[in-house]
């Protein structure tokens, strides 16, 4: 598994290099977001360690600009730690957040989880799929399809979508979906749902403002609906 460090502190870069390596990952590294960009371009890691106050290029505006072109999980560093600081990493396209300072066993957990959910990239698919409707999902590939059409999804937004899907007319509480999708992460933010959920209806649903499966039943939580 190769993994692409990004952060203008050397010192720290430098640190997780030799942790990650002492795992026996390929680490590979950067210093600001531009690039960031190139390297996911260039070298096609299975994974982005990324900060977010950097010069050139800050880290939302890299994550954004790899979405355009990559679904690699991408986890960001930052020295704030506000909700909303949280939410538009969500937002422009993350799948996890750590705040600085952080402890190294940490942010091994959650590369290890993330590698987990994402699976082998590049694998091609063999025919295990979920379609309700228009949608469909290849779980072996961990790609998801509107009327056929490849809709870009991140790992964790590929994650959300399997499990409604999977429990098809089901209300889940913002809590439930919490504790089931991200563990212990994000237990308090409650507002990482709703930034996942909306996501999901912009990537999936053809009128997102009015979806036809991903429904809301107010002041309970979110459920697929068959």
């Amino acid at each position: 598994m190769k993994i692409l460090v990004v952060d203008d502190e050397a010192l720290l870069v430098k640190g997780i290099r030799f942790n990650l390596q002492n795992e026996g990952y390929e680490v590979i590294t950067g210093g600001d977001g531009l690039e960031a960009v190139q390297a996911v371009q260039n070298q096609d890691p299975d994974l982005v360690v990324l900060d977010v106050m950097m010069p050139n290029m800050d880290g939302l505006t890299a994550c954004a600009k790899i979405r355009e072109f990559s679904d690699v999980p991408i986890i960001l560093l930052t020295a704030k730690a506000e909700d909303m600081d949280k939410l538009m990493g969500f937002d422009h396209g993350a799948d996890d957040y750590l705040t600085k300072p952080f402890n190294i066993l940490e942010l091994k957990a959650r590369i290890r989880a993330l590698l987990r959910r994402a699976g082998p990239r590049g694998e091609k698919a063999v025919g295990n799929q979920l379609t309700i409707g228009t949608i469909t999902l290849d779980l072996d590939a961990r790609n998801a399809y509107r009327d056929g059409a490849l809709a870009d999804l991140t790992a964790k937004e590929f994650d959300v979508i399997e499990f409604l899907m999977r429990n098809p007319n089901r209300v889940y509480s913002r809590e439930a979906l919490l504790d089931t999708i991200w563990a212990y992460e994000y237990r308090s933010d409650i507002r990482t749902v709703d930034v996942h959920i909306r996501r999901l209806r912009e990537k999936l649903e053809e009128n997102p403002a009015e979806p036809k499966y991903i429904l809301t039943k107010w002041g309970v939580g979110y459920y697929f609906r068959k």
